[in-house]
C-alpha cells in the first residue's frame, strides 16, 4: 500500500519581471493557507513549496 508522507512542488515561473518577484515571493508564503488541497490534507502529510524563476 502506497503511503504519501510528504509532497514538495516547485513553481517554475519563467517571463516573471524582477519587479514582480516579490509579490511572487509574498504570495507564495501564504497560499497555501487558502488552497482547499493543501488545508484538507496538511494534517496528515506534510507539504513544503518553493519558487524557481526561469529567466
Amino acid at each position: 500500500m502506497l503511503v504519501i508522507r510528504r509532497i514538495h512542488v516547485t513553481y517554475r515561473l519563467k517571463g516573471v519581471a524582477k519587479e514582480d518577484r516579490q509579490t511572487v515571493d509574498r504570495v507564495h508564503g501564504f497560499h497555501a493557507d487558502h488552497c482547499p488541497v493543501a488545508v484538507s490534507i496538511r494534517a496528515s502529510i506534510d507539504i513544503t513549496t518553493e519558487v524557481e524563476y526561469i529567466d
